[in-house]
């Protein structure tokens, strides 16, 4: 089992949790973040310059099957790149144990 952690963009939100959603994650946990990166650049909008380094980003949170990473990957990079700095990043790490509290079932059937 594995943990899957996201840092992208507010706007592509939607874009990735329908592609999630294809690639077979339906469930996640989600929060609005604010983070500051070594890049500074201010970006122009409307006469409005923006700092970009502290742009509002979400972060994503879901746990799955291994075999699910790589499709779970894929959905992520395709739907949240711009090709521009600070499109974010992915991060994923082994789960130990996992435990449904209703009815205590562990490991992947606690993911249903």
């Amino acid at each position: 089992m594995k943990k899957v952690e996201a840092i992208i963009r507010k706007t592509k939100f939607t874009d990735m949790q329908e592609a999630l959603h294809e690639a077979g994650i339906d469930f996640m946990t989600y929060w609005e973040v604010r983070g500051v990166g070594k890049a500074v650049e201010a970006r122009s909008y409307r006469g409005i310059v923006y700092d970009t380094s502290t742009i509002e980003r979400i972060m994503v949170m879901f746990y799955c099957q291994d075999q699910n990473v790589e499709p779970a990957i894929k959905a992520i990079m395709s739907s949240a790149k711009t090709g521009e700095i600070g499109d974010g990043k992915i991060f994923i790490s082994d789960v130990e144990r996992g435990i449904k509290i209703r009815n205590a079932e562990e490991g992947v059937d606690a993911l249903n």
